[in-house]
Formats: structure tokens, C-alpha cells, sequence
């Protein structure tokens, strides 16, 4: 098994917002390997070394010691199946980037319905009711 640094295990961890990336429930940073544990995690391997994968940090992943032991040399799309997940979760700033995007996306959708159902209005336009 491969030694990571703290540096190391604090990226992997943020890489999922702290949540497993097969089932998606929340780890603990202090219980890395510490079976038992609430919230206990291992590092896991996206692509299973078995497979071709890595020690790479892009290809680390967090997971509840439960999810990682039963995927074996499996793949992902397996396991997250199971637990009804098609994707990872995302890191911290994964989240706030959509955040951004769904807040303006969504926004200009609401004025565009707006638009459509209740017309351009004059306080849109910037000109008086009043003429």
C-alpha cells in the first residue's frame, strides 16, 4: 500500500468535498484507514492499479473503507450504480463554480419567461408608465 503525505490525503479528500466518491456519504479527515471508524475512508485508485491505473493524484480518489473494499479491481460505474450515483461528487469549487452557473443560468431563464408571459414592461425597458 502506498504512503501518502498529509498534503497529499488533505487534496484527495477535497477532491469530493469530503464525501466518498462511489456512495457519497461523509469521511472524516482524522480517520484515514482507521477501520471501525465513523466516517473511516482509504484511498482509492479510479482506475484500479489492476487495470492500468496509477498512483497519480488525479487518478485518487477518497472512499469509505466499505465502498473500496467491495470494489476490488471493479470499476466505478458498478459500485455508484448500486448506491443510485452516476458521478463523484463534486470538490468545493465544483460546487460554487455551478452554484455560480445554475444562479445565472436560472436567472436569465426567469426573465425570459417573464418576458414571454408578461411582456417587455416598461420598468424593464427603463421608460415611464406615464406619458
Amino acid at each position: 500500500m502506498a504512503k501518502w503525505t498529509e498534503d497529499e490525503l488533505d487534496r484527495i479528500l477535497q477532491g469530493t468535498s469530503a464525501k466518498c466518491h462511489l456512495c457519497h456519504s461523509r469521511l472524516a479527515r482524522k480517520n484515514h484507514g482507521v477501520v471501525g471508524a465513523r466516517g473511516a475512508w482509504h484511498v482509492d485508485h479510479s482506475l484500479a492499479r489492476v487495470r492500468g491505473g496509477t498512483d497519480y493524484l488525479r487518478n485518487l480518489k477518497p472512499a469509505c473503507i466499505n465502498c473500496n473494499c467491495s470494489k476490488g479491481g471493479g470499476s466505478n460505474r458498478t459500485i455508484r450504480a448500486r448506491h443510485g450515483k452516476t458521478q463523484a461528487p463534486l470538490s468545493c469549487e465544483g460546487r460554487r463554480r455551478a452554484r455560480v452557473g445554475n444562479t445565472i443560468g436560472l436567472g436569465g431563464l426567469g426573465w425570459l419567461i417573464g418576458r414571454a408571459f408578461l411582456g417587455p414592461g416598461p420598468a424593464i425597458l427603463g421608460q415611464s408608465s406615464a406619458r
